[in-house]
């Protein structure tokens, strides 16, 4: 091997872990951002039952049931969407 093959072989690796690097600077940051997404889905739904029942309480005059009922199911909604997003993430 010669001089000018093994500086140019040395280069490329250079180059490659130069690019390796860079990506884990970017996944890691893309990592907060999928953390928070998840995050603010969950909390979303959540509130989002908690109002509709605290409303239909409001509406039917059955406090608190329908608020501990849509919690729950805006917790469940919650759940699903953040496992849904995380296998959407994995592809």
């Amino acid at each position: 091997m010669t001089k000018d093959q093994f500086k140019t072989r040395l280069q490329i690796a250079k180059n490659k872990i130069l690019r390796k690097n860079q990506g884990t600077k970017n996944q890691n940051s893309s990592s907060i951002g999928a953390a928070f997404k998840l995050s603010t889905e969950l909390v979303s739904a959540v509130v989002v039952g908690t109002i509709i029942g605290f409303i239909l309480d409001k509406t039917f005059g059955t406090k608190p049931w329908l608020i501990i009922i849509f919690f729950f199911v805006g917790v469940i909604a919650g759940i699903i969407n953040v496992v849904r997003s995380a296998k959407n993430m994995q592809k």
